[in-house]
């Protein structure tokens, strides 16, 4: 079930509010049930066959849980305990998302003919790492005896099951524990239908309006430099607003049931190097791969070789994250040389004298664009072949085919830049601070609430009728 269908909008959205909150006069447990068996089925809609993989692997990560918390096993070696609970996880992960990738690099190294055919499980690489970051807190001792509806809703709750963000217990279940969550509020539910419809703008108007021009770059006939440029700046575009897009309405679904989302999308094409990128960029799984994988590795803490070394190994494990292809893993290597050159250039370079430190931040922010332009050729490329092709006419300006269909389309991807460089982004608009739990006191003021709503009205109206029979969001095959 997709956030962008008339289904979701007008049936199920309706429903689960109607139910959660009509349920939570009988007490606050009720209601998380109701929100938990709702989020099941919003998963079986598309993925019933699944759900019983999604159960299971609640449950096995709660047991797990279970015996790293509870002082009545000491004899059982709590590393021991944990490692089988993380193995479990990624062989799970390894077998649905990775065996054929496996299985075809065996074939094409040895010959040996093996057929693997695995559908994936929407969402278990979201659903995994979740529930892999509660292993090692518990282990830590970082987390309390949650009771099991809330973990369950935790794990499975939908508005961000399917594409995130990864969920942190500590921030989402005691919001779940709340008494005053189950109670409408109509300040919250307003700004959601807000936030909501922003990102369905962006969805349906935006992302799936420039999607044609990807097909310059990515089609099946060899670009010229200009086509070549301008679909992969139509991709870069079109992801932008598809996950930005999708980012939103999941913290606009959430906020209407009062609990707030974190945030996972802050204007990354703003960001002035590669650093300040991966600060905006899916926030949270940086922050995942920063805390349960960089610094365990080491992070910075032995030295500035080993500090890159763990740099690398962390966006490649990254890149290979978002998918089972060579092209996912040379986009996270990529990335991964890009922060080094950008750490070992703050360590190394002479400071920017005042004067020039505007003109400094400007060539920051160009280079930075023009290198993540760059790397979503190899992410959005079908082989690495392909990549290499599409680089190659990027890197080629005497092979030129600008004609008026050209022209027409770089002004309308010039359009599309202008909002994503110019224009604010959502939480300042509505002033949405997840961590104090606030909405509704930024750009758009309350003194000015009849323009607003006006103005969201006519914003959720486009969204709606620039619905696609099925257009799903980009990260639903990661």
């Amino acid at each position: 079930m997709l956030f962008n269908s008339y289904p979701f909008i007008f049936l199920f959205l309706p429903v689960v509010l109607l139910g959660y909150f009509a349920l939570g006069r009988l007490g606050p447990l009720a209601p998380v049930i109701w929100l938990a068996l709702a989020s099941l089925v919003f998963y079986s809609a598309g993925n019933w066959q699944f759900v019983p993989l999604l159960l299971a692997s609640i449950a096995f990560n709660y047991a797990i849980g279970y015996l790293l918390i509870s002082k009545r096993w000491p004899r059982l070696p709590r590393s021991a305990v944990l490692a089988a609970g993380i193995a479990g996880d990624l062989v799970v992960l390894g077998t649905f998302k990775y065996a054929g990738f496996v299985a075809a690099n065996l074939n094409a190294i040895f010959a040996t003919g093996l057929s693997v055919d695995i559908l994936l499980p929407v969402g278990i690489s979201f659903y995994t790492f979740t529930q892999i970051a509660f292993l090692v807190d518990a282990y830590r001792g970082n987390v309390a005896h949650y009771a099991l509806p809330h973990y369950a809703l935790f794990v499975s709750y939908f508005p961000h099951l399917i594409a995130g963000p990864i969920l942190h217990h500590k921030d989402m279940i005691p919001q779940f524990e709340r008494a005053d969550s189950k109670r409408p509020d109509p300040h919250l539910m307003l700004c959601g239908v807000i936030i909501f419809a922003i990102g369905l703008f962006k969805k349906t108007c935006l992302a799936d309006g420039i999607q044609p021009l990807v097909a310059l770059a990515f089609g099946p006939v060899p670009p010229s430099f200009d086509q070549a440029w301008i679909g992969a700046l139509a991709y870069t575009f079109q992801l932008y607003f598809d996950f930005s897009g999708y980012s939103d309405m999941a913290i606009g679904i959430s906020l209407m049931f009062g609990i707030f989302l974190p945030l996972n999308f802050n204007s990354p094409y703003k960001a002035s190097s590669i650093i300040d990128f991966w600060r905006r960029w899916h926030m949270s799984l940086s922050q995942f791969l920063r805390d349960y994988l960089y610094i365990p590795l080491g992070g910075n803490r032995h030295g500035r070789i080993l500090r890159y070394v763990n740099l690398m190994v962390t966006m490649a494990i990254g890149g290979l994250w978002h998918g089972a292809a060579w092209t996912f893993v040379a986009w996270g290597v990529l990335h991964g040389v890009y922060l080094c050159i950008n750490h070992g250039w703050n360590h190394f370079a002479p400071a920017v004298a005042s004067r020039f430190a505007r003109l400094a931040e400007g060539a920051g922010f160009v280079l930075t664009f023009l290198a993540v332009v760059v790397a979503w050729v190899l992410f959005r490329a079908d082989s690495l072949a392909s990549a290499a092709s599409i680089l190659s006419s990027m890197a080629n300006p005497t092979k030129i085919a600008f004609g008026h269909g050209e022209i027409a389309y770089a002004a309308f991807i010039a359009i599309y830049a202008a909002i994503a460089w110019l224009a604010p982004n959502t939480q300042a608009i509505m002033g949405y601070d997840h961590k104090n739990r606030t909405v509704g006191q930024g750009l758009a003021t309350w003194r000015q609430r009849p323009a607003w709503l006006y103005a969201s009205a006519a914003v959720l109206a486009f969204g709606i009728l620039g619905i696609q029979q099925h257009s799903e969001f980009i990260y639903f095959r990661f």
